[in-house]
Parts: structure tokens; C-alpha cells; sequence
């Protein structure tokens, strides 16, 4: 394992960390983690020198760090450094942060986080959790012992990002989503290096765009083909990422024991400036060639959830998605109408627009809704049903 500075701290962390929202689960239900498998992952990880892991409230409904709680028994808590955060769409006073920090140690089975961050901060909810004084009760939270650094992560524009990393002297790290099709979306890559150049310490999330970056449409594997050095798609997503001084650790949601080998293989191989000019331009053309083939900038991240009328957004958008960037749209209307349960279809959405303003890539959800039905329920070209065209 390769480790990497973490912000001003004495303290070195490992380049992967293990991302918690995306455990191996039972039955397709995300709320029921396969324990045994989940837990073999954890303890294999930690052994091979991952030493951070991240979690958060809602995460696998809510089982996430009671899972963890019970995971790291056995001394591996205290060869980690943990992280966790305040659900603040859920805060509506200042008490509720010290009610969510303490039944979250209590879950984890922790006397105090390392990590707590406030969770998927934009201008709205930096501006409500100033007024509702999150901040003070933070700093109780740290002289008491029970959070060890405040930081948070982050889904908005860039103009937002610096407001909030300047707003407040007393953060350690920030949490983005950052790859190699994210360098203008969010805090971006202008976002990642002001963070670093304050000090803070960059945990990436999304390094994979949710998984979107790993099995490439055969446009995109035939770019990769020209590489000299043969790599897999999610090892040259990943090395590009630590190839930058800025980022802190890359954090990794897997969901099989391969998953966790291949990655801390590929930490292991890791460094700052590793990838060659040569290998920055070809990832710079699968760049451009994803952007020619992929409608929907969905990432799967599930804030847009849960529909008040039923509809799956996520898994709508991801079948509408894979028919139009693996050139595949018959497959995709065969998962629509034959494997997608009617009431999370598409043409269920009334258009009430609430999915919109929980949306961190803005989409607009309810125009998006009709064109899916009808590219993948009625069967017209995709050519046909995009937004503008």
C-alpha cells in the first residue's frame, strides 16, 4: 500500500479508502448487507494497509455503521481511522446534531469518529447549518472528544465550494467527487487544487462515476486499446487520480472480495506524477469520447430518492444510459419492459420536480422522464428523444 499526506495532519493515509455505501447485500436489497462477505472484505483490506473508512447515515438504509459497529471488533478499529457524517437535509436544530453524532457512536460502537463531516453540503444547507449553530456544536463535539476533525463533503458549484472552505478556519478535509469526466462538474479540478492549497486534506468520492468507468462501450475500449501499457479501465481512472499531489486518498464503494484485490493492486502501484504526458492524452481522448456517447450524467448516487409517486430515477436513467453508450438499446428496452417493475417505470413520474433540487448534478429530472419511456417503453430512436434535440 502507497500513503499519501492527509492535509496539515501528522498523520499518513493509505491511497484507497474503503467507502461503505456499496456493500455486497442480499436478495438486491440494499438495506440487507451480506454481513459475512462485507466483513471478509473489510478485514482483508485493513490487512493489506487501507486504514481509512467511510460511512454515513443513510447509507445501506440506515445499517451501514451499525454493520461497521460489529466489522471492526477485534482490534481493527484501532488500526483505522474512521469517518462518518451528520445527515444535515435531516437537521432542523442544533440539538439534532448532538442526537445524530451520539446514536451514530453508538451504531459504530465507538467512543469517538475521527472524521465527522457534514454531509453533502451546497449553499442552501451551508447557509442553514451556520444558522442553526452546527459549527459550535461541533467544536463542543471535538473538545469533548467524541469527533476528532470536522470536515465535509460536498455537492454543488465551484463558487459554492470555496465559500464554504473559506467560511470556517476549523476544517481538516473535504469530501468531492472527482475523476477524470468531473474536471469542470462541481468543485472540479480548480476546486481540488484551492482545497489543498488551504490545507485541507481531498477525499474523492465517485472515482468511477458509479461504476460507469469500468466496463467501457467498445468506442471507448477501442481508445484504451492504443495504450502501450495495458491497463483495465478503473486502473487508469484510479492512477489518474493519485497520479495528482492534491488528492488525499481515493475512496472506493466495492461490492466484491475482486473488487477490493484488484483496487489495493492498483494502490499499491500508485504515485504522484507516475503517468506519463502520453498517458494523460489518451485519457484526456476518453474523455472527449464519453461525452460524444453518454446523454444522462446520473451517477447512482440515490439523493434524488425516495419518489413520492414511486419512480427508480437512478435505475431508470442507468438503463437508458447503457442502451445509448454500449450502442445496445434493444438489450435496454428488454431490462425496461421485462425486468423493471411498472410503478418505478419512467412514465409514472407526474413531473412534481422535489427529485430536482436534491439532484447534485442538476438534472432535469422531470423532463428527462418521458423521453426514457419513450426510447425504452415505445421503442423510438434515441436520436429522437434527447433534451434540446
Amino acid at each position: 500500500m502507497q500513503y499519501r499526506r492527509f492535509g496539515t495532519l501528522d498523520w499518513q493515509v493509505s491511497a484507497l479508502g474503503f467507502g461503505c455505501m456499496r456493500l455486497p447485500t442480499i436478495g438486491g436489497d440494499h438495506a440487507k448487507i451480506d454481513e459475512p462477505e462485507a466483513t471478509r472484505m473489510l478485514h482483508y483490506a485493513i490487512d493489506h494497509g487501507v486504514n481509512y473508512i467511510d460511512t454515513a447515515y443513510p447509507y445501506h438504509g440506515g445499517n451501514s455503521e451499525s454493520f461497521l459497529g460489529r466489522a471492526l471488533q477485534g482490534g481493527y478499529r484501532d488500526r483505522v481511522k474512521l469517518a462518518t457524517k451528520l445527515p444535515c437535509w435531516l437537521v432542523e436544530s442544533a440539538d439534532d446534531f448532538d442526537r445524530f453524532l451520539n446514536e451514530q457512536l453508538q451504531k459504530l460502537q465507538t467512543e469517538h469518529v475521527d472524521f465527522y463531516l457534514l454531509h453533502g453540503l451546497g449553499k442552501e444547507r451551508w447557509d442553514k447549518m451556520r444558522g442553526l449553530g452546527i459549527l459550535e456544536r461541533a467544536e463542543r463535539a471535538k473538545a469533548d472528544g467524541r469527533i476528532g476533525h470536522l470536515c465535509f463533503s460536498f455537492h454543488d458549484s465551484y463558487e459554492a465550494f470555496k465559500e464554504i472552505v473559506d467560511g470556517y478556519d476549523g476544517w481538516t478535509a473535504c469530501q468531492i467527487q472527482y475523476n477524470y469526466m468531473d474536471i469542470e462538474n462541481q468543485a472540479g479540478t480548480r476546486g481540488l487544487q484551492y482545497a489543498a492549497s488551504r490545507g485541507l486534506a481531498v477525499v474523492v468520492m465517485e472515482p468511477l462515476l458509479g461504476g460507469r468507468l469500468v466496463d467501457p462501450p467498445r468506442p471507448i475500449q477501442e481508445v484504451w486499446d492504443t495504450a502501450p501499457r495495458k491497463r483495465t479501465p478503473a486502473d487508469w481512472a484510479l492512477q489518474w487520480l493519485w497520479n495528482q499531489p492534491e488528492v488525499s486518498v481515493v475512496l472506493s464503494g466495492m461490492s466484491t472480495m475482486e473488487q477490493v484485490r484488484e483496487n489495493i493492486a492498483s494502490a499499491a502501484a500508485s504515485g504522484v506524477g507516475s503517468l506519463s504526458e502520453e498517458e494523460l492524452a489518451l485519457i484526456a481522448r476518453v474523455r472527449e469520447k464519453y461525452r460524444e456517447l453518454c446523454p444522462i450524467p446520473c451517477t447512482r448516487c440515490g439523493y434524488c430518492m425516495p419518489c413520492p409517486n414511486g419512480v427508480n430515477i437512478p435505475r431508470n436513467f442507468e438503463i437508458y444510459n447503457e442502451g445509448a453508450m454500449y450502442e445496445k438499446p434493444e438489450h435496454a428496452r428488454i431490462v425496461y419492459t421485462r425486468w423493471f417493475p411498472e410503478p418505478e417505470r419512467a412514465n409514472m413520474c407526474i413531473a412534481c420536480r422535489i427529485c430536482e433540487d436534491k439532484c447534485p448534478q442538476r438534472i432535469p429530472i422531470s423532463d428527462w422522464m418521458p423521453l426514457v419511456h419513450q426510447v425504452l417503453g415505445e421503442g423510438k430512436p434515441y436520436s429522437e428523444c434527447r433534451i434540446g434535440g
